[in-house]
């Protein structure tokens, strides 16, 4: 079974709200968004967000130029139902962020909540760091949540990696400017706890810039 139809299958199965990564609101992520100072107008990229809520609730905020990126199609048409006719103000994307060619230097902000974890191979990792660095802009910002150290072994069936905030960083390298880093337990919605490890960094500076 290709990756792709793995999670196909995953979202033929079950209602987006009874997996075990749903939240109804991702406050962590909207919080690191909003502390930005980005415009509404800022490009946000959602990378595996298919059947998240994130979208919803940066649209309620008002930012116009939304982008969601997800492996499934089954998942990116939960969430274009949900949003109705709100779901034309979004840029949907049916891809695998590791072969999709995205614009280069096109997102402000890229966030990704626990995708980055199932790259297992390091050079699955190489491929999502070359991604971020040709489709975000200059010091532009990035989130990922993956499950931390005191998380389960696998997700939906998949081994996944753990991490620290401060080894999220260590995968993008020290030119990568790390702001902050947070962890929460995410109670799923059969009551189990998970542990996610938040990481947010800057994009490199042009080289003769000075950082803001």
């Amino acid at each position: 079974m290709s990756e792709r139809e793995h999670w196909e299958s995953v979202y033929a199965g079950k209602e987006p709200a009874d997996a075990s990564w749903y939240r109804p609101h991702l406050e962590r992520s909207l919080r690191f968004i909003e502390e930005t100072g980005l415009p509404r107008t800022a490009a946000i990229l959602d990378v595996g967000g298919g059947a998240s809520t994130l979208v919803d609730d940066v649209l309620a905020r008002g930012y116009s130029d939304v982008t969601v990126l997800d492996i499934s199609e089954r998942a990116v048409a939960f969430a274009k139902t949900r949003l109705g006719s709100r779901e034309e103000a979004v840029t949907w994307l049916v891809a695998d962020i590791l072969k999709i060619e995205l614009p280069e230097q096109r997102y402000d902000f890229w966030h990704d909540r626990a995708v980055f974890h199932f790259l297992i191979e390091e050079s699955a990792r190489q491929l999502y760091v070359a991604a971020v660095r040709r489709a975000l802009r200059p010091n532009g910002h990035i989130v990922v949540a993956t499950f931390g150290p005191a998380a389960p072994e696998r997700c939906s069936g998949l081994p996944v990696l753990r991490y620290s905030d401060e080894g999220i960083h260590r995968q993008f390298g020290p030119d990568f400017r790390k702001v902050g880093g947070s962890s929460e337990v995410h109670v799923t919605p059969s009551g189990n706890e998970q542990e996610f490890v938040y990481c947010y960094c800057r994009m490199p500076e042009p080289r003769g810039s000075i950082p803001c």
